[in-house]
């Protein structure tokens, strides 16, 4: 089987890192389409032997990607296309179909009450999202919470199923030397009591929450792992509120023990140099921060995650739910300062990255099996560049398009 994934970026974020984890694991051939922005992640793949095709697309309504997509999916004689993210399931369904791919399976990663990806829910992006999941095949949501939502959306439930996202719990395991080296290299006291949040500095995700928790419990400190546009507005929080000295900007951390050295610490080593987990969020479609977090033995403070409540009653033992205020987190936080290291619960078990691709495996296979063949159409434009190096930059554009070509012979016989 011949795989195509296709994904709205791979910059560093939980859907990004997710998909070069399953590439991993998952026991096929198979390729990358980013639609724009091949960042960290995209190096990191390639950097593993994976191949990444940059389409460079201008913008949402970028329409002229649409023909070149297809054309890559045609040349590619692909068996499955899997979209991941809003703008590429519009683009990468459509284009699938167009390419006369019988098997086209998207995975809902970030579908909130209110929002998608940060979209407002209006009208236009539910109506859009709901015609673009009728060109599929099956629609794969990454907790039975998303599922429900889907369900609730009008999305036929024989076409969802549930793969929940992965971690490789080893890689987080507790490392005394990486919390004394990462410590150090972040300025951080031996025995400070250090809160960790891990995420996109981005405004659903409420870290300002932790700045202002922070500013009434003396002598801790946060370390924040991730970058994104709220950086300055969540220092300059820092500074006002007289915390800066005690607020870690750790950037993003895509790095992991297979990866080239380089000046920040892994994820891995700020879970074992941080004391506990906060997670401010109040619409996580999965919550993998809080995973990973249990994974090391932290204790956890989570405002809504689907990974722990969509669980039985103890599965994560360590993982306290609590309100989305200051106040709430400040009692917390200081609840949680003589917890130490926990044991690794059920939960983290119940999400090894094995095991959720051998359950992806399974969808697969079982969408091949039941796909009506499309109707056929005509191949279009010309195809994005082709990256099988570190070299990711974008594209010239295209400003001559060619023809539109026949589909071959032995797409006719797919």
């Amino acid at each position: 089987m011949k795989v195509l994934h296709v994904i709205t970026g791979l910059g560093v974020g939980g859907a990004e890192q997710q998909l070069r984890l399953l590439l991993r694991h998952l026991p096929y051939e198979a390729d990358v389409v980013t639609l724009t922005n091949p960042g960290a992640v995209a190096r990191a793949v390639v950097r593993e032997g994976g191949r990444v095709r940059n389409l460079d697309m201008a913008g949402n309504r970028d329409l002229a990607a649409l023909p070149r997509l297809t054309r890559l999916i045609a040349r590619g004689h692909y068996d499955v296309v899997h979209t991941h993210l809003y703008r590429a399931c519009l683009y990468g369904r459509l284009a699938a179909r167009l390419a006369r791919v019988r098997t086209v399976v998207a995975t809902e990663h970030s579908l909130g009450e209110a929002r998608i990806e940060g979209r407002p829910l209006g009208p236009g992006v539910r109506g859009l999202y709901l015609a673009s999941e009728r060109l599929g095949t099956t629609t794969v949501a990454v907790s039975a919470t998303i599922a429900r939502r889907l369900a609730q959306w009008g999305v036929p439930e024989r076409r969802i199923q549930v793969v929940p996202n992965g971690i490789d719990a080893d890689r987080f395991a507790f490392d005394a030397r990486a919390r004394a080296s990462v410590r150090r290299q972040l300025g951080i006291p031996a025995r400070a009591f250090t809160v960790g949040a891990v995420g996109r500095l981005a405004a659903g995700k409420r870290f300002h929450t932790l700045i202002d928790a922070v500013g009434e419990l003396p002598d801790t400190w946060l370390v924040l792992a991730g970058a994104g546009e709220q950086e300055q507005p969540l220092r300059a929080r820092a500074e006002r509120l007289g915390v800066a000295g005690r607020v870690v900007f750790a950037g993003e951390c895509v790095q992991d023990a297979g990866a080239p050295a380089g000046h920040r610490p892994t994820l891995a080593g700020i879970l074992s140099a941080v004391d506990c987990l906060a997670s401010p969020s109040g619409e996580e479609a999965f919550g993998l921060a809080v995973v990973e977090g249990l994974a090391a033995g932290l204790p956890v403070a989570y405002v809504t995650c689907p990974a722990v409540d969509d669980l039985p009653a103890g599965a994560a033992p360590g993982a306290l739910r609590t309100g989305r205020t200051a106040a709430a987190f400040t009692t917390a936080l200081a609840g949680l300062r003589d917890t130490g290291r926990l044991p690794v619960p059920d939960a983290v078990r119940r999400y090894d990255v094995r095991a959720t691709s051998a359950r992806l495996v399974e969808v697969y296979e079982a969408a091949v099996a039941r796909a009506p063949l499309p109707h056929p159409v005509a191949a279009p434009l010309p195809a994005a560049r082709t990256t099988a190096s570190a070299d990711l930059s974008p594209a010239p554009p295209t400003n001559t398009p060619a023809p539109l070509t026949n589909t071959s012979e032995k797409e006719e016989s797919r």
